[in-house]
């Protein structure tokens, strides 16, 4: 058994709290966007901001099955977005400050974002930097005892609302990746600005921005870990951001599948419902068996995390599959739905919109193939 009564325990909280303060709103928030802060501190009274983090800083230290139940409650969120600015604040921009920043730092933006006083974002994506994060062009220059940011990011989930950012930039010219550092960035510092707010084909409650630096002075002290290893440590984040879709690619997907399946139940072409078709059933049926495949192979990653091996090639192979399935299952609903799918009243509507941005956000498939054929020593 994977899950015991303390871990069911935690699903029943998580699932209570999606189907009564998350769920119901997402139409309005669709139309609107999030308002991250109400919301982050009704999570955070339930403790589910810190659940991997140590008690010391107000998580709940607890170990990685725990993690995976809050993330497959998570799955059960059908508007993607919401899903995404929330695992900003526990799986991307704060694991580095976590495990590599100071007793400062922790105490003062850690300790915050889990008690649900601060909103956080990771900012890494720039203009002409996505999946290669090592051509990104912002610098931080040492001054006396602060750094001196200029340059530009974009695609920054939650940034038009965010506190404080988890920024990497270019701390010199030198050749190699021992020339970054990962900073922590107050957004009411003069010089930040949101350049503007991104309109996008889906994740339409989530806010994400366009942000610019023009000399911002930060104290010295806001760098995570040593001077030069922030690219190292922004590597070792990424596997815990794409280790954290994958619960909620085989949840989103299953639910996709038990949604469609009642329509077509219900559905008559020709005399019959459109489930006695053989050609829907079996297609179904692929998909079903992809799901727990992604399932099991996430349990797996887990046990690997539990036992501290590298879960490099496992995670990527998992986001890679994982990401494919959940469009095609998207895609391949919304045509059993017929026009009613391409209605935005209904629900698969937002899923399939949704779902295109699996393949490319944090690391497109692209760039999980070639991490995997590097592993495979190809």
């Amino acid at each position: 058994m994977h899950f015991n009564e303390d871990h069911e325990a935690l699903r029943s909280l998580v699932r209570r709290f999606v189907d009564r303060e998350i769920n119901p709103n997402l139409d309005e928030w669709e139309a609107t966007t999030i308002p991250l802060h109400d919301l982050f501190r009704k999570i955070a009274e339930l403790g589910l901001f810190g659940i991997r983090y140590d008690e010391k800083y107000g998580g709940q230290g607890l170990d990685d099955w725990f993690d995976t139940v809050f993330l497959e409650e998570l799955g059960h969120i059908p508007a993607m977005g919401a899903q995404a600015s929330i695992l900003v604040q526990t799986h991307l921009a704060t694991p580095a400050i976590h495990e590599f920043g100071s007793e400062y730092l922790k105490e003062t933006y850690l300790k915050p974002a889990i008690a649900g006083e601060m909103v956080s974002a990771l900012a890494i994506t720039e203009p002409g930097a996505g999946s290669d994060v090592a051509a990104l062009r912002t610098t931080a220059k040492k001054d006396g005892d602060s750094y001196v940011i200029n340059g530009s990011k974009t695609f920054i989930t939650n940034s038009l609302q965010a506190d404080f950012l988890t920024l990497l930039a270019r701390t010199d010219d030198g050749p190699g990746y021992h020339c970054f550092g990962l900073f922590v960035v107050p957004t009411d510092l003069p010089g930040f600005g949101v350049s503007k707010e991104l309109d996008k084909l889906g994740w339409r409650c989530s806010n994400t921005g366009e942000l610019f630096f023009d000399d911002l002075r930060l104290p010295a002290e806001n760098m995570i870990g040593r001077p030069g290893e922030g690219f190292i440590y922004q590597m070792k984040q990424f596997q815990y951001e794409r280790f954290s879709g994958l619960p909620l690619m085989y949840v989103s997907a299953r639910d996709m599948i038990d949604l469609t399946v009642d329509y077509i139940r219900q559905r008559e072409v020709f005399g019959k419902p459109l489930i006695s078709k053989q050609v829907l059933r079996h297609r179904l049926a692929d998909w079903v068996t992809g799901i727990e495949s992604l399932r099991q192979l996430t349990y797996h990653i887990v046990r690997m995390k539990i036992e501290k091996r590298d879960v490099t090639k496992e995670v990527s192979m998992g986001k890679l599959f994982g990401a494919r399935l959940l469009r095609e299952v998207a895609d391949g609903c919304l045509q059993m739905f017929g026009g009613m799918g391409y209605m935005n009243e209904n629900i698969i509507t937002r899923y399939w919109r949704d779902a295109r941005l699996m393949s490319i956000g944090a690391g497109a498939d692209e760039v999980m193939s070639d991490i995997i054929a590097k592993l495979e020593g190809w």
